[in-house]
């Protein structure tokens, strides 16, 4: 398969294909305060499965866990509808293997943003898990298990949300929910935004951002991404250096699931939490620093052949701007009337007009400025 030509497989996709079709089920099902929060909630749970166990432990291994531990933890990954955690490890680390490639099966910079957002994975050839490339976990019989039939727990888990639904609208009837509405926002709604969510990263990451470190493909750090998918938008971190448990590399990146990760460490379930490397961090400053300076140099550089006019017309253009401001704010001071200035302007005036009329506004104007 993994030779065959990038194409459609409409059959093996039904699933997914049913999962986006789900969505349209609030048209029916309506929508409640309870279970679009349980959405949200849903996402954002399940989103740190995806980057904290997906990818941080099945696919780099950033942390140590019991055996009972990591099943446990490919349990909860199962229930983002990504197939199983081995295949997800064998894809990312063939990405990383190949980032930006021609061989990279999301990369946009080779298959467009369209292809590597969500083209890849409808693809018949993306759907083999190369065990060869996964020996650390293949060695686990249950995981391998949960690999192979990675429908089991997405349905499972649809079924807890019908079934949770079915006793709210039993026990807790206020709340306004029932089974089919939790079904369609808890699961289809919820999951489906968490697939694109995580897309981003294949597809945004590569594109939108900056560049702190020079690798050799085109990762990008993003504050909007790392916020939608719990610190994974710190891309070009996590290309430099894979092995940390945090993508954040400083503390003012948010990464809230090395957070996550670190209360975990905190019960005992995971150990071991990898840090980065001194000499990556400070090869990151220096290139911060680089950046600073050259901006700076660059803002303040001017063309040879303009330079010597600039520095005469601009301070002579700020001067007259800010004369300009300062006349048409100024409060000239009003005196009191009087019938000799009255009688001066108009008798002068007169006189003008007699000698020379197209003179008389500007003798009026003239001697108006002198009275004052």
């Amino acid at each position: 398969m993994r030779n065959e030509p990038d194409k459609v497989d409409w059959v093996r996709v039904m699933p997914f294909a049913i999962l986006h079709l789900g969505c349209f089920g609030i048209i029916w099902v309506g929508v409640s305060a309870f279970a679009a929060w349980a959405a949200v909630f849903l996402y954002f749970v399940r989103m740190f499965a995806v980057t904290g166990i997906h990818h941080r432990y099945f696919s780099h291994k950033t942390y140590s866990t019991s055996r009972a531990g990591q099943f446990f933890l490919a349990l909860w990954a199962g229930t983002t509808v990504q197939r199983g955690s081995l295949w997800w490890a064998y894809h990312h680390r063939h990405h990383h293997q190949h980032s930006d490639d021609p061989e990279d099966a999301h990369s946009p910079h080779v298959h467009g943003f369209l292809w590597s957002h969500i083209g890849w994975i409808t693809s018949r050839r993306n759907f083999p898990t190369d065990y060869s490339k996964i020996k650390d976990l293949q060695k686990f019989p249950e995981l391998v298990w949960l690999n192979r039939f990675d429908l089991v727990v997405p349905i499972l888990y649809a079924a807890s949300m019908f079934g949770i639904g079915a006793l709210l609208e039993k026990f807790a009837p206020g709340l306004g929910t029932n089974g089919w509405q939790m079904l369609v926002w808890g699961f289809f709604v919820s999951t489906t935004a968490l697939f694109h969510g995580t897309a981003c990263i294949n597809s945004m990451a590569h594109l939108m951002g900056k560049r702190r470190y020079k690798t050799d493909d085109d990762s990008r750090n993003s504050f909007i991404l790392a916020i939608i998918c719990l610190g994974e938008g710190w891309h070009n971190n996590h290309h430099r250096y894979q092995s940390a448990t945090r993508n954040g590399f400083y503390w003012w990146e948010i990464d809230p699931t090395y957070y996550g990760l670190k209360v975990l460490s905190w019960t005992g379930l995971i150990w071991g939490l990898k840090n980065v490397p001194q000499s990556v961090l400070d090869e990151g400053m220096r290139a911060e620093h680089e950046a600073s300076v050259a901006a700076a140099q660059a803002s303040s550089q001017v063309r040879p052949e303009h330079a010597s006019s600039l520095r005469h017309v601009l301070p002579a253009a700020a001067a007259i701007a800010v004369a300009t401001v300062n006349a048409a704010n100024t409060q000239i001071p009003q005196k009191p009337d009087s019938a000799a200035m009255h009688k001066d302007l108009t008798e002068l005036a007169h006189e003008l007009d007699r000698k020379a009329p197209t003179a008389h506004t500007p003798a009026v104007s003239t001697d108006t400025d002198n009275a004052r």
